[in-house]
């Protein structure tokens, strides 16, 4: 692992965290215990403090950044998709960020919350705990709640091929659903 402010600021990675040999990890960053950060992900903490939860699955090329003075913190059981640009202030515990959604400035992404994938979070925007963001830009909707969909999404979620740490935040969050 590589960082940035070698000097000065050393990033803290947790218990069995993969973290692979591409992806960059620098300056003021912590990761919790067992998440996963893949190839060619960049988590920057130059210009302030992130803090990454445990159980946190980041895909590939997905880049975590935020803007001057404001720390970036993720919950636990979080889940980010691949080419995702994070550069808020929070995304809730166990939310989810799509493939190619960016998540612009002071965005609060909260609980059990979804980004779309290739939605764009204008700067500011909250969404709301349990909502979907998507669109260009993102609007946030109520999700559906068929009686199906429950056990439909554990029957996804079992057949998937998602990494361990994945697949465990994402039959966490279904089975409280």
């Amino acid at each position: 692992m590589r960082g940035m402010n070698e000097e000065s600021i050393q990033p803290r990675v947790g218990r069995g965290v993969y973290l692979a040999e591409t992806a960059y990890v620098g300056g003021d960053v912590t990761i919790g215990d067992a998440c996963t950060i893949m190839h060619h992900v960049v988590i920057r903490g130059d210009v302030a403090a992130i803090r990454i939860g445990n159980r946190v699955n980041v895909q590939d090329g997905a880049v975590i950044h935020t803007e001057t003075g404001v720390p970036l913190d993720i919950g636990d059981d979080v889940v980010i998709g691949h080419r995702a640009v994070v550069h808020c202030r929070r995304v809730g515990r166990g939310a989810l960020i799509g493939i190619g959604a960016i998540v612009l400035d002071q965005c609060d992404v909260g609980e059990g919350a979804i980004v779309a994938a290739g939605a764009v979070v204008p700067p500011g925007m909250v969404v709301p705990p349990g909502k979907m963001a998507m669109g260009v830009p993102a609007a946030s909707f109520v999700m559906s709640q068929s009686r199906n969909e429950p056990t439909r999404a554990r029957s996804w979620i079992a057949t998937s091929t998602w990494p361990p740490a994945t697949r465990a935040a994402a039959t966490r969050i279904s089975a409280a659903a």
